[in-house]
């Protein structure tokens, strides 16, 4: 039965989050991975992966199991990437409250960040799927860094989807400084490929969006200060209740550091 652990609702005080990613977890990944590709070594991949665990962060434990998928698996990455997408439980029905379970599927992410690069089209169609079950914001980007006009191509379209997970990964996965991954240099210094996601994306009617929306208007204001507050200038005419609230999330910095033009955006867009 396909299955992932139990987890916290939220970080917990005195808990290690890398421990989201220990024994319990390779154990059931091994099971899923066998149930759908009989022929999976589950005992040899748990014994393998297990070593050298302990010390590792949660990050280097995602890299770490990655890898042990790769050895235990086909050589073939479009026949593992069928077998992992085959694996997967059902996607997320909400946006919020979902807790920290998803975090399972960090190894899989990983998996495709280092490993898929090099085969587009199909590396695409899993993060598309997997992303419904925990984001694929950070393993999106070595993907833009490599070919970035193909890369927003699709994340164009991703805008529009019905789903609120794969909207939100057309804004999330573009921020030019998204915390604990690398950075996009190209958006760094200039961001507006990413304008039209945030256009359309603005007043999503999903809450999970719109916050992603005012963190990536958040991110371009540290390098790019007046473009982030012409953009929330223009948002403010006839803005919507939800949108102000957009406004003054993606403008808290340069509030907090005293920016006139920020102070004003705050105080009319209460």
């Amino acid at each position: 039965m396909l299955k992932i652990p139990n987890a916290p609702s939220s970080i917990k005080k005195g808990f290690a989050l890398k421990m989201l990613l220990d024994k319990e977890a390779v154990s059931q990944l091994g099971e899923n991975l066998q149930t759908v590709h009989k022929q999976f070594n589950k005992t040899a991949f748990i014994e393998s992966t297990m070593k050298g665990i302990e010390e590792l962060s949660l990050t280097e434990r995602s890299k770490h199991i990655a890898e042990s998928m790769r050895k235990h698996l086909p050589d073939t990455y479009a026949d593992a990437i069928e077998i992992i997408i085959n694996s997967l439980t059902p996607p997320l029905e909400k946006t919020e409250g979902n807790g920290l379970a998803g975090l399972f599927y960090m190894p899989h992410c990983s998996y495709i960040a280092q490993f898929g690069v090099d085969y587009f089209d199909i590396s695409i169609d899993a993060q598309y799927e997997l992303t419904k079950r925990f984001t694929c914001e950070y393993s999106i980007r070595p993907f833009i860094v490599n070919d970035e006009a193909r890369t927003m191509k699709v994340l164009y379209k991703w805008m529009n989807d019905p789903d609120p997970h794969v909207r939100r990964l057309a804004s999330e996965g573009t921020r030019p400084r998204l915390p604990w991954s690398i950075k996009i240099d190209s958006f760094v210094n200039d961001p507006s490929p990413s304008l039209q996601i945030l256009e359309q994306l603005k007043n999503d009617p999903d809450l999970y969006v719109r916050r992603s929306v005012a963190n990536h208007v958040g991110d371009i204001a540290k390098d790019n200060l007046d473009l982030a507050l012409d953009l929330c200038e223009k948002w403010l005419d006839g803005a919507s209740t939800e949108l102000k609230w957009v406004i003054r999330h993606a403008v808290r910095n340069p509030f907090k550091k005293g920016n006139e033009r920020a102070i004003a955006l705050r105080k009319a867009a209460k």
